[in-house]
């Protein structure tokens, strides 16, 4: 009876390791879209050029200093117009041409 529990523990166990590594891949490919889709709004994009950046942000091969260093920035950006009390259209102006420097 026991050499039945081991392999059935082991393939137990490989099921949710296996779980585990897709979860975080979804996560992270969940981050990704949230930082793309970010990036697009703060550039304003509309129509084509959002899909086709989206696209190519989406599809960028592990970025992460590029992806790190646009957050980076959006936050300072951010807490720029924040601290300008920006709303609205003059903030969308203010966080475009920030993004831009």
């Amino acid at each position: 009876m026991t050499t039945v529990r081991i392999p059935l523990l082991a393939l137990a166990l490989l099921f949710s390791v296996q779980g585990f590594a897709a979860t975080a891949a979804q996560t992270a490919q969940q981050e990704k879209m949230k930082t793309c889709n970010a990036d697009a709004t703060a550039k304003t994009l509309k129509g084509d050029e959002r899909k086709a950046f989206m696209s190519k942000c989406l599809s960028a091969g592990g970025d992460v200093k590029a992806t790190t260093a646009q957050q980076e920035k959006m936050k300072t950006c951010n807490a720029d117009a924040t601290k300008k009390a920006l709303k609205g259209d003059e903030r969308k102006a203010y966080m475009s041409t920030c993004l831009k420097k």
